[in-house]
């Protein structure tokens, strides 16, 4: 029997989470330093989330596509270029799984780090930025991902999504939200 991951959430919970992964992502866009190619791919898989959240996109056509975004990361010149594309990627996966929305927020912090590396509160900026961002009902469905960590069975496991400031903005967004 195939059971589903606790981390994909519900469509209608993966739609609504996508709206706010979405406006994290676009909110890094900028920091994209690849070809007009890539940006323009970037910008797609960025409306197609939102297009996505509205409800004028089905999941299956997301996950088809997901994979475009993380592509376009290998062409940025930089590395803050490359995380805001990493942003923009983890923001198109949530049609796929919801816990997705953590890692395109704390791929957004790591792309502000990176462009700003000399500002240490500007993680801190975002990451409030973010919270704002948050709806009631957004914050209820976050608050139904496991910890960051603790379950392998999606991208809040153990791996990438834990380590340095993408995993400290994930961290700190989900004691924040759980305290909500």
């Amino acid at each position: 029997m195939n059971v589903a991951s606790i981390q994909t959430l519900s469509d209608d919970d993966r739609r609504l989470v996508a709206s706010w992964a979405a406006d994290c992502a676009e909110r890094v866009l900028p920091l994209f330093d690849g070809d007009d190619t890539g940006r323009a791919a970037l910008t797609d898989a960025v409306g197609r989330t939102h297009a996505y959240a509205a409800g004028s996109r089905t999941a299956a056509e997301e996950i088809a596509l997901r994979m475009v975004a993380v592509k376009v990361a290998g062409t940025a010149s930089t590395p803050a270029g490359a995380a805001a594309a990493r942003a923009v990627a983890q923001a198109s996966a949530v049609a796929h799984m919801g816990a997705h929305a953590f890692g395109a927020a704390g791929y957004a912090a790591k792309a502000v780090s990176l462009a700003e590396p000399g500002d240490a509160a500007r993680v801190d900026v975002e990451i409030d930025w973010q919270l704002s961002r948050l709806t009631v009902d957004q914050c209820a469905v976050l608050a139904t991902l496991p910890a960051l960590g603790e379950n392998s069975s999606g991208p809040l496991g153990p791996g990438l999504l834990t380590q340095g400031v993408v995993g400290s903005t994930i961290r700190i967004l989900q004691e924040r939200v759980a305290a909500r």
